[in-house]
């Protein structure tokens, strides 16, 4: 008998009330199966992204036909076909048990770019922007018959962008089509295909009975994909009608905690939103309560950073001793035992947290590195991403007992801790590139240059400063050292997972490694479920890469996060902008991503100095912070605070607080972003903000229409913004209103809300007369609606 987590041989037992899939427990597969992006020429699948074991593969088919394999079963080579469907399923037979991945066709088609110099001329002419990384050299023109062309593929949506005639960066001049940059300038946007969002299908969770669920589904659909857990369920459990499907739950699903259905269309248009539905013992979840922290669509992380969080103890207070460094540059006391406290005293369980992301812990230099010039400043390592260790604790945050009664503590209050890992680079003091300096990636380029800061031209060997070596993660026994060392932390102090620092300069060979022995020495022998997130400033594109079964469960959302500032920030700026930006996310990482959506970072000027005016867009911001006293500006940005973090606790995805963003704190950019937390103290607006945030967690704690919802956009224009998110029976409706003479607003419901009872959480007026429903925003800002 084979030992077993998933699903694996079908049996069907036909004539009864209920259908059964028969199940052998198994270890081959973990988790649900990410679906395939094919490529538009070939794809080459990592096999070992989504089984234990590869030698037990036995075939591979799409859509019926046989796939080519590696010898070493480790690779499936798929060759792209006009006739391809936009959807199909990958079949692997496991010692002879089915295996069921979708795979999606490329929607990708060739775009020329073109530019006429009038005349003039240029050495070279490149394009940099969201298509290619902002990379100039990845966007080459060539020059033929008196203008310049550039083509590449790419996927239909909207794409920023400026040509870079030699070394000057401007818009297109052949293209009106432009956007606010939120650093002063603008961006010209490039439109690729057509728009058919209206066209596509849409799919959404209609009702329940004890054991089979209704979606209903609007506009035309080609194919139905219905999976329970990795197995594509068979005709005979679902039943199409006009406008809805009925599936029937497998009988077999009650001898599971948790499993999940999956459903997904298309049309000649396009590819449908996709349906995630939780079951409990093969019963749907109605109940939020039934959720653990280990169901990853409830998590709403904290970002404390430990120096600058609390001082729970006085002795390990070490500041570097150098008067090079000034005081917002230097440890402030901030501990692992201060963190520890506010778990006891309650800050987390009374806000409404279930997962506390930890800022890096493990030991720094003890000298001055780096310099600022205005003023004049050198840096210590207070916040922890210049490791000189793999596996000591610096003793400025505490010691190896103390983080393990933090864990302890979190556990005991039914919340997650994930520890911030830095991979990419160590520092010059770090006994092991002492010993190993060609562990390191070359600092000079070939043409003598420094390999510093050049995060995209050379993204996968650049240097963060001379000081900090980049590791050659191309070496497997680099990677080899490297990922034991992430385990040991899981393992040494029972951690739920990691934040991954710098993503993106990271080669996959590492993030693959690492998951893989997770997964064979974590999550399948203790049954214990890690959530993995990564740190990547890129396109949609190059983000998703690291978002599947094989390496990372999400990544940081920044595109939305931008937009969302832009829009929440500025009256100027269109809700269209934002809402394009969140349907393009929809499509790289799914309707019901994992994605971190944050209110702010340590990288970035807060949002609330933003909105109140007390920063300016086009200034430098982290100068701004050295040179004089930022503030929040005009009150009214509290209110505009409430609004974003309204928005991302009501969005898809995993919600995330910057320390300090729940009271409203000031600053510019690093380091001022990250001053001392205040707990006491407050004044009347950051008791308030304080208050609306631990409300909004609430309502989405409660709402399993905000964790499992669909998501449906009711009105976008440049003041308004509404959306529903539905899950059967239960509806959550959120408004935005950037305009105070808008005194009602109408917005349309789905016809199967018409005359719900309804309740506005934040007191405005509104009427609900059948499925038109109309609401007074008032002076919030926001509204949520839900019943």
């Amino acid at each position: 008998m084979k030992k077993v987590i998933y699903l694996l041989f079908i049996i069907i037992f036909a004539g009864c009330s209920s259908k059964q899939i028969e199940i052998h427990q198994s270890k081959d597969i973990v988790g649900l199966a990410s679906p395939v992006q094919l490529n538009t020429d070939s794809t080459i699948i990592l096999l070992e992204d989504y089984f234990v074991d590869v030698s037990k593969i036995e075939s591979v088919k799409l859509n019926g036909k046989s796939v080519s394999l590696s010898e070493d079963n480790k690779k499936a080579i798929i060759k792209s076909e006009e006739s391809f469907p936009r959807l199909m399923v990958m079949e692997v037979i496991v010692n002879g048990i089915p295996y069921h991945i979708l795979c999606k066709k490329s929607e990708k088609i060739n775009k020329i770019i073109s530019f006429d110099p009038k005349g003039k001329d240029y050495k070279k002419v490149r394009i940099a922007g969201e298509m290619n990384g902002w990379n100039p050299a990845a966007g080459n023109f060539e020059f033929k018959n008196g203008i310049w062309q550039f083509s590449k593929y790419l996927a239909p949506g909207k794409y920023q962008y400026k040509l870079v005639l030699d070394e000057n960066w401007v818009i297109d001049p052949a293209n009106s089509d432009s956007i606010d940059n939120n650093s002063g300038g603008y961006n010209s946007v490039l439109s690729v295909g057509k728009d058919m969002t209206e066209f596509l299908p849409k799919l959404f969770t209609k009702e329940i009975e004890e054991n089979e669920i209704e979606i209903g589904f609007e506009n035309e659909v080609k194919e139905f994909f219905v999976f329970w857990q990795n197995y594509r369920l068979p005709d005979d459990f679902i039943e199409i009608e006009k406008d809805k499907i009925e599936i029937l739950i497998p009988e077999n699903a009650k001898n599971f905690k948790r499993s999940y259905l999956r459903v997904f269309a298309f049309n000649k248009y396009g590819v449908s939103n996709d349906i995630l539905v939780p079951l409990e013992n093969g019963r749907v979840i109605k109940d939020p309560k039934k959720l653990s922290r280990h169901d990853f669509q409830t998590l709403i992380l904290y970002n404390a950073f430990v120096d600058r969080f609390y001082n729970g103890k006085k002795e390990n207070d070490r500041p570097v001793n150098d008067p090079e460094i000034l005081p917002k540059a230097n440890f402030m006391g901030g501990d692992i035992v201060g963190i520890t406290k506010k778990i006891k005293e309650g800050y987390f369980t009374d806000l409404g947290i279930n997962t506390i992301w930890v800022s890096p812990i493990i030991q720094n230099p003890k000298g001055a590195y780096g310099l600022w010039l205005k003023p004049r400043s050198k840096f210590s390592g207070y916040h922890g991403y210049w490791p000189i260790s793999f596996s000591k604790i610096d003793a400025r945050f505490g010691t190896a007992d103390e983080f393990k009664e933090l864990v302890k503590e979190a556990h005991a209050r039914n919340m997650n801790v994930l520890l911030d890992f830095v991979s990419n680079h160590i520092h010059e003091n770090h006994p092991y590139y002492k010993t190993h300096p060609d562990c390191a990636t070359n600092l000079y380029l070939p043409d003598g240059t420094l390999n510093t800061e050049k995060w995209d031209e050379h993204r996968l060997t650049t240097w963060f400063d001379v000081f900090l070596p980049t590791l050659n993660l191309e070496k497997p026994e680099i990677v080899d050292m490297l990922t034991d060392s992430a385990v040991f932390w899981i393992k040494e102090y029972n951690l739920d997972g990691f934040r991954h620092d710098a993503t993106k300069h990271v080669p996959e060979l590492f993030w693959r490694t690492l998951t893989k022995k997770l997964k064979k020495q974590i999550i399948i022998p203790q049954n214990k479920p890690l959530y993995q997130i990564g740190e990547t400033y890129g396109s949609p594109e190059l983000i998703s890469s690291y978002v599947n079964s094989g390496e990372l469960d999400a990544q940081f959302d920044f595109n939305v996060y931008d937009n969302a500032v832009a829009v929440f920030a500025r009256k100027n700026q269109s809700f269209h902008r934002l809402n394009n930006t969140i349907l393009q996310s929809f499509k790289y990482y799914g309707n019901h991503n994992l994605m971190g959506y944050i209110t702010g970072n340590q990288d970035r000027a807060r949002f609330i100095s933003y909105a109140g005016g007390a920063l300016s867009f086009d200034e430098d911001t982290k100068l701004a912070g050295w040179t004089r006293k930022i503030g929040v500006g005009d009150v009214k940005a509290y209110k505009q605070l409430s609004a974003l973090t309204a928005f991302i606790m009501t969005i898809p995805g995993v919600p995330v607080i910057y320390f300090g963003d729940e009271i409203g704190d000031p600053g510019g950019n690093d380091p001022d972003n990250r001053r001392m937390m205040r707990f006491d103290n407050l004044n009347e607006n950051e008791k308030l903000v304080k208050k609306t945030t631990k409300k909004l967690i609430d309502i989405r704690k409660k709402n399993l229409s905000l964790t499992f919802g669909e998501f449906t956009p009711l009105i976008t224009n440049d003041k308004v913004y509404a959306y529903a998110r539905t899950y059967f029976d239960e509806i959550t409706i959120v408004v935005f209103c950037k305009d105070k003479s808008l005194k009602n607003i109408k917005i349309k419901l789905p016809d199967r809300f018409a005359n719900a009872k309804l309740k506005a959480d934040f007191g405005s007026n509104f009427e609900l007369n059948k499925n038109v429903l109309n609401v007074e925003i008032g002076e919030n800002l926001f509204e949520v609606i839900e019943n």
